[in-house]
């Protein structure tokens, strides 16, 4: 089996300017996906918004740049990411199409690089 991290994209704006009622209704559908995934779902973690983000590049003298803010900038920000166990690409993009979506956006399913 392999690790697939599935990366969750949305609009911050639309999320921040959601009542609570339809927040609570994400939350659950995430729990439900969780749940109904149990064996594959590794792991995964909402991330706060893009403003908490701190960018961190290596500058042309050997040291580095630290700022404010991620890398750049785009309507739809990483909003938080499962690590699953899948036995190939396409069962981990049967899971991602499984993940709920809200607020527009979509997913990314990236195979995770063993180094030995």
């Amino acid at each position: 089996m392999a690790q697939y991290l599935i990366l969750i994209y949305g609009d911050e704006a639309s999320w921040a300017a959601a009542p609570q009622e339809t927040l609570a209704e994400v939350h659950e559908d995430h729990r439900a996906f969780q749940e109904r995934n149990a064996t594959a779902v590794l792991g995964g973690n909402a991330l706060h918004f893009t403003e908490t983000a701190t960018s961190v590049r290596k500058d042309g003298s050997g040291g580095f740049a630290v700022t404010d803010g991620p890398f750049a900038e785009t309507k739809e920000a990483l909003g938080g990411y499962y690590l699953v166990e899948a036995a190939d690409l396409d069962e981990a993009i049967g899971l991602a199409k499984q993940v709920p979506l809200h607020f527009g956006g979509g997913v990314e399913v990236r195979p995770v690089r063993v180094i030995d």
